[in-house]
Formats: C-alpha cells, structure tokens, sequence
C-alpha cells in the first residue's frame, strides 16, 4: 500500500472533522440514592464534551467552580461544556444522545476523572481498582460493576455539590488538585494523541488555506471519503450504553 508523503499529509486528515470522537449513548435508568435515574459523574480534563440528543428526556448535572446548574435535554437540543465540568446524566425517560467528543481518543486514555469519595483518588491504582470493569466477565457482572461505580461517584458528587452550595470552594478546589495528580503521567502520551489528531486536523486546513491562496486547485484532487459502522454495541460506558466508532 502505498504512504502519503510529508506535504500530502500535512493537507489531509482522515479522522472526523477537527479530530472529535463520537458515540450513542442510551443513558442508564438504574435508579440512584437522590431517587434520580443515570449515569456517572465525571470531568474531562483537556476535552469539550458535547450531546446531540436525539430522544427521549432528561437533564444534565454540571458542577463549577461558578456553582451548581441543571440543563434540560430533549429531542434538537445541543449542549456542551469545557474541560473542568463535572456533569451528570439524569434519565428521564429513554434519553438518548449522540455524543461528540473533543481530541479523539483521549477520553479512552484516560481524560475522565470520576467523582469517587476522596480515599478512593489518592493514587493511581487505587482509582483504577475502583473504576476498571472486569473484562472477563459476564454481562451481568459488567452492569453491576458499572453500577458500583456509579453510586460511589454520587456519592462523591453529592458532597461536592452541598458544599460548593454552601459557600465553601475547598472541597471541589481539592478534587480538581486529586483529578490532575492522578492525571498528569498521562499527559505526554496524551499530547501524542492530540498531535496526531486534533492538531493535524487544524494543521491541514492550514496548509489547504495555502494551496487556495496560492491559487493551487491540485489538492483538491486528493480528496476522500470513509464510512463507518460501530465498532463495539452496548459497551457499557460512564454514562450508560455505548455504541463506539474507530474513526481515529
């Protein structure tokens, strides 16, 4: 098979415009403590989340250092927040969303801090013996596991939510701190990622906006198309089932 050289890999990107990543979700209706239905909480550290919901209802928790709010989503709504939102999923009947991920591929890196009770973030492989699923396992292990694992963040996010609501900035201050240890002997491999994605996205409008000032119509000749099918069905995710795509 025949490689690109350095210039025409520079004017193309094969992966989804800018470099995002996307999913369906069917949200979770497991019912939790607060008598709510969803998903887990959780923050990105370097990506915008963004939900195209396409049906049923619900809402979306977020938590800020500006306080707590609750957005409503239905059929047509589009919503999306930056790095550093601890967001919830609430299912109120048969939500659904496409959901468009910033930097493809490091949200499955890593880029996911879940609100767990602060024992529980003090090191590396603490967090990730509470948040791995067993892989071996069956369906309904996974759903149970999942399901562990999302009380222990409602946990968490509750506490962060009554104080932050109470005044007092300290306890969501020291998640933040606990999110980025547990985070940072991830960064480099992550800013590999985002190099070969999200950069090389932007990077190749740079060098089309040449070609076209140039008057150069010739890299219009090396034009492509991919399609694509889920690659895994049902995976269960933070927020609920999961339909994936290998689009990096």
């Amino acid at each position: 098979m025949n490689q690109p050289d350095a210039h025409e890999s520079r004017e193309t990107y094969a992966g989804l415009p800018g470099g995002i990543g996307v999913s369906r979700l069917r949200v979770y209706d497991w019912p939790t403590t607060d008598g709510l239905r969803g998903g887990t909480p959780h923050l990105h550290l370097t990506c915008s989340e963004g939900y195209a919901v396409t049906g049923g209802r619900g809402a979306v928790q977020t938590l800020t250092a500006s306080g707590f709010r609750r957005t409503p989503l239905a059929p047509g709504a589009l919503v999306w927040f930056t790095p550093g939102t601890i967001h919830r999923l609430v299912n109120e009947g048969e939500l659904e969303i496409t959901v468009l991920m910033q930097n493809c591929g490091l949200p499955e890196a890593g880029d996911a801090v879940l609100t767990l009770p602060p024992p529980l973030l003090k090191d590396p492989e603490t967090y990730r013996a509470a948040v791995t699923l067993p892989a071996e396992a069956t369906e309904a292990e996974q759903a149970a596991a999942a399901r562990r694992r999302r009380d222990l963040a409602i946990e968490g996010f509750t506490v962060l939510r009554e104080a932050t609501e109470s005044g007092d900035p300290e306890p969501l201050a020291a998640f933040h701190r606990a999110a980025v240890a547990l985070a940072r002997p991830l960064a480099a491999g992550w800013r590999a990622r985002w190099r070969d994605g999200a950069a090389a996205a932007a990077g190749a409008t740079g060098a089309q906006l040449d070609h076209l000032e140039q008057g150069d119509a010739g890299y219009l000749s090396r034009a492509s198309v991919r399609a694509e099918q889920p690659a895994a069905h049902g995976r269960f995710g933070m927020c609920g089932r999961l339909d994936v795509y290998d689009v990096a």
